[in-house]
């Protein structure tokens, strides 16, 4: 009789208090078909004596009308419980099964393998810590292997345990092990680093399952149980951001103002100054009401009522956080998404978007790419079908307080609803904004100094009205050029000009972004605010920038003025600003050196309210730069 066993029996209230301070581990499984998941969490159970006796007597009875072991008792019966399950030997639905150790408590995810099931994988992968991937030693890496790979990757699964399975199939050959370990790792390389443990056992035996094999000496690493015993958890949640969506707003007397919820990641104490956002108002927290009592400190994921010294406005689905650690704040949000529904998901359609309690109209814009699953390949779709997963703009009508998933699953995780039905048809994580900062309040107490010098007198000083020339276009193009030449021109006209561009950005205050959709935007919208206070001095700004989206390049224009704003288009095809590249760029991502080059693999959208369209292949960069100048003469921007 084990420790705990003794325990139980001579005092029960000291066994379950232990049992409640364990820490929790989810994990789940996945594989092929009849790669023998249900039996490995079947053999789990009977030999950590997480079955009761009743259990094990029904299984020994089903076994012989449904097991495939001769008539001996069949584990996998013991977690395949649908009845199309066991005549099929298959596993169709998410069965979750529970036991635990003197170290842990677990909670298993046993997930279907089939392909058509993927939406059935997905939702047991989303609170899982850990999945257990089975490869049949006879079949090795499969394409259901990959896709399981990629799916459990997809949702944020940093920890991967390979158990390569029915090893007494394959005489314990060390040999077959090692290959299927170069086969998988050689994959994983191609999706974002993980922790992986390699395994070989046999679920039907029970080698190197709860103890360690005799059968395979060559194997010096832990059996599943000991390894699952040990893992280290502390990437379970983030302990960092404190993030509390706001679900219920209690006032029970006009004495008492809480706002209740679920902490979903982070921890608050009494005291700590947070804002309410997406309002911007800040207070400081005077309690933290729980039913057993006021607590000094609270941490995920506990639920919670805050009081506040001060009455600030806060409902449901707003967020409460530490006033310099801040969740990003938008409207347009690029993301993967995992269609779940027979219907296909078509751009344009009004769904419901729920993300923690906030509940909004949304529709996805458009469909950047569609993943191919099986082999990780990136093609252009119309619409997503059941179980396809796709990376996918999505607008919201209300904006989103959120993190990228892979910082924060709590805040970066949402679903889909169908408005009709109201049912869950899609779910999705989060990897950027896709708008950059544009709604960003800014932090701390700022006022705006006025200047001494009005608007009229620095027009009348300079003979122009303060004006941003963006000129935009692919690549090769001729933006800069041209940009120049317009500086240069305007110059020698006695007026008072400044040519930026968006390579010169990179180099200095724009160092630290990217090009993804998130990082260009917010390029924009950093030369945006430059090209604003270059005006607000009375000087034109000619600004060169790729700016491929539309949206964006409307938000540039609301944030410098309509009045001020002049957009330019050099409208040169892409064929030809790849004949005349000499940048490169082109030639390095045909080799796949860059990635996100627009007109290529990022999407350019010509502007549909250009204030100038110029056919730049046809045109000298002269001829361009004199036509703006004259439009802006016309227009009045220039005396």
């Amino acid at each position: 009789m084990s420790h705990e066993e003794d325990l139980a029996r001579t005092d029960i209230e000291a066994y379950l208090a232990r049992n409640e301070r364990k820490e929790l581990l989810r994990f789940l499984t996945c594989g092929n078909v009849d790669d023998g998941k249900s039996t490995l969490i079947g053999r789990l159970l009977h030999d950590t004596k997480g079955i009761y006796e009743d259990q094990l007597a029904a299984v020994a009875k089903d076994s012989k009308v449904f097991g495939t072991q001769g008539g001996a008792i069949d584990l996998a019966l013991l977690v395949d419980g649908l009845k199309s399950e066991r005549e099929q030997g298959i596993t169709i639905d998410v069965a979750y099964r529970y036991f635990s150790t003197a170290r842990r408590k677990y909670i298993i995810a046993d997930t279907p393998g089939h392909e058509q099931y993927t939406r059935n994988m997905a939702t047991g992968a989303s609170t899982a810590e850990l999945a257990v991937i089975l490869i049949d030693a006879r079949k090795g890496v499969t394409t259901q292997t990959k896709r399981h790979a990629f799916i459990t990757s997809l949702l944020g699964i940093r920890k991967v345990v390979v158990a390569v399975n029915k090893m007494d199939l394959v005489a314990y050959s060390r040999e077959v092990f090692e290959e299927i370990r170069r086969a998988f790792l050689d994959f994983a390389g191609r999706l974002p680093d993980r922790h992986h443990w390699f395994i070989p056992l046999s679920a039907l035996a029970g080698d190197n399952v709860v103890e360690k094999s005799a059968a395979m000496p060559w194997f010096e690493g832990e059996p599943l149980l000991e390894l699952l015993d040990t893992v280290p958890l502390d990437e379970a949640s983030n302990t960092v951001d404190l993030r509390f969506p706001v679900q219920y707003v209690n006032r029970p007397s006009q004495d008492f103002r809480g706002f209740a919820g679920t902490i979903a990641s982070g921890a608050v104490r009494v005291g700590d100054e947070v804002v309410s956002l997406p309002s911007g108002r800040t207070s400081r927290v005077s309690r933290i009401v729980t039913w057993e009592g006021d607590l000094a400190e609270a941490a995920a994921p506990m639920s919670v009522t805050l009081t506040l010294e001060d009455e600030i406005d806060a409902s449901r689905g707003d967020v409460l956080c530490h006033s310099d650690n801040r969740p990003e704040i938008s409207s347009r949000v690029l993301a993967m998404l995992v269609w779940m529904d027979e219907r296909p998901m078509v751009p344009g359609r009004e769904y419901w978007i729920k993300h923690g309690p906030l509940r909004t109209p949304g529709s996805v814009t458009r469909i950047v790419h569609r993943v191919d699953v099986n082999t990780l390949e990136k093609s252009d779709a119309p619409a997503l079908a059941l179980n396809e997963i796709g990376r996918v703009e999505l607008r919201t009508s209300r904006p989103l307080l959120f993190d990228a998933y892979t910082k924060n699953r709590a805040t970066g995780a949402f679903i889909v609803v169908d408005r009709v039905t109201n049912g869950t048809v899609g779910a999705g994580m989060i990897v950027e904004s896709g708008e950059g900062r544009w709604d960003e309040p800014a932090q701390g107490r700022l006022t705006r100094a006025e200047s001494a010098v009005t608007g009229e007198e620095r027009e009348k000083r300079y003979g122009q009205r303060p004006t941003t020339i963006l000129i935009t276009g692919l690549a090769g193009s001729g933006k800069t050029s041209v940009a120049r030449e317009v500086e240069r021109r305007l110059f020698d006209l006695g007026r008072a000009v400044v040519a930026i561009d968006g390579q010169s950005m990179r180099h200095g205050m724009n160092r630290d972004l990217g090009f993804s959709a998130s990082d260009r935007s917010e390029n924009l919208r950093r030369s945006m605010e430059v090209a604003k206070l270059l005006n607000d001095a009375g000087l034109i700004c000619v600004a060169s920038l790729v700016a491929p989206e539309d949206a964006v390049r409307k938000r540039a224009r609301e944030l410098v003025g309509p009045e001020r704003f002049f957009l330019v288009h050099l409208a040169a095809p892409l064929e030809w600003c790849r004949e005349v590249d000499r940048s490169g760029i082109y030639r390095d991502a045909e080799a796949g050196k860059v990635s996100n080059v627009p007109g290529l693999d990022f999407r350019y959208e010509p502007p549909e309210d250009a204030d100038l369209v110029l056919p730049s292949h046809e045109l000298s960069v002269a001829e361009c730069a004199e036509r703006i100048v004259r439009e802006l003469e016309r227009r009045g921007r220039i005396v």
